[in-house]
């Protein structure tokens, strides 16, 4: 026992780095070339969502599995009908990502009884065979009302963009209803949203008729990026930069262009990086494949990130964000020594 410790000890000192190369694979991994896996998703309008495809793609590159797009461009009955073309196509596991309960609670089930693996992100489908990956929307929503209360104290006078029935914005919206009872002085005015496309000009028009009608709105709280940004356009085409503050959550390179802009009232995101969300989908979604046990839901652990950081640190893409805060370039979650990451 010890000689075959020792020489595995001398193989691992000597092998270094190709070690990773040499490990076995469960199956079906074992054949990656065979496997093949969908990403249902119901929202792909944004650089969020752009940034977190590139993440699925990128990490099943890296595993060496095919991988199927199914869009459905927020239909949710287009959705769970995407679920039924993957459960056709033979596909071995999908990732739902986001849509509406009531929707895809049936479609998932029919993909489970199908023999299929599923996990989903930032869907709630309440059922214990599929494993949840969220980025603790509700820490999203705090982290960036806490920063809101910093900047402005406990009295403020607050717009509120929310769209309900949409399991992230649903799980941000019990902090802000838990922030509102701890801070008896803030006065929330309206509350407005869709996700119409394009999601941030639709924001904007509504955002235009809500300042108007309540001119004393000095923060408002859009805990989507492509909320905070239709916030923007009116308030910068009303002049009024300096007078009302962005709270928000998630975060790409354009978010960051528009939050480091003169005078932009863009104040503060919290944030996962999207790419990494991304590859942790596909990470838990080949474990569970592998027949590991997953504890879920899977958190990817989010950031406060505020323009006086960026500012002071030149930031200009999300490429420079994860150099300078490491903590938002990679996720130790959901890894294993078989599953190979993707190229950094």
């Amino acid at each position: 026992m010890l000689n075959r410790l020792a020489i595995g000890l001398a193989a691992t000192l000597t092998l270094g780095p190709a070690l990773a190369v040499a490990q076995e694979r469960p199956a079906p991994f074992d054949a990656p070339e065979e496997v093949s896996i969908a990403v249902v998703r119901y929202i792909s309008t944004g650089d969020f969502f752009q940034a977190y495809l590139a993440g699925v793609e990128a990490q099943a590159e890296a595993l060496g599995v095919e991988l199927r797009v199914l869009d459905s461009r927020q239909d949710a009955a287009l959705q769970a009908d995407m679920v039924d073309q993957a459960i056709a196509l033979g596909v071995d596991g999908i990732i739902i990502q986001h849509g509406l309960s009531e929707s895809m609670q049936e479609a998932a089930q029919r993909a489970i009884d199908a023999g299929i693996d599923v996990v989903a992100f930032d869907v709630e489908i309440d059922n214990p065979a599929i494993p949840q990956i969220e980025q603790s929307n509700y820490l999203l929503g705090e982290l960036a009302l806490e920063q809101a209360a910093a900047d402005n104290g406990d009295d403020f006078t607050a717009g509120y963009v929310y769209v309900p029935g949409i399991a992230p914005l649903d799980q941000r919206n019990a902090a802000w209803e838990d922030f509102k009872a701890a801070h008896p002085g803030v006065t929330e005015a309206a509350v407005f949203g869709t996700l119409d496309n394009p999601i941030a000009n639709a924001v904007a028009n509504q955002a235009r008729a809500v300042i108007q009608a309540n001119p004393a709105i000095d923060v408002f709280f859009a805990p989507y990026n492509e909320f905070a940004a239709g916030v923007k356009i009116a308030v910068d085409e009303m002049g009024l930069g300096e007078d009302i503050s962005i709270y928000s959550a998630d975060i790409s390179t354009s978010d960051i262009a528009a939050m480091r802009e003169p005078g932009s009232p863009w104040a503060a995101t919290v944030a996962t990086n999207p790419t990494v969300v991304g590859e942790v989908s596909v990470r838990t979604l080949a474990l569970l494949m592998a027949g590991e046990t997953i504890e879920s839901p899977v958190i990817v652990p989010p950031t406060l990130i505020t323009q006086d950081f960026l500012d002071d640190n030149a930031i200009d893409s999300m490429a420079t964000l994860s150099e300078k805060m490491p903590q938002f370039a990679h996720a130790e979650v959901a890894l294993a020594d078989w599953l190979p990451l993707p190229a950094r």
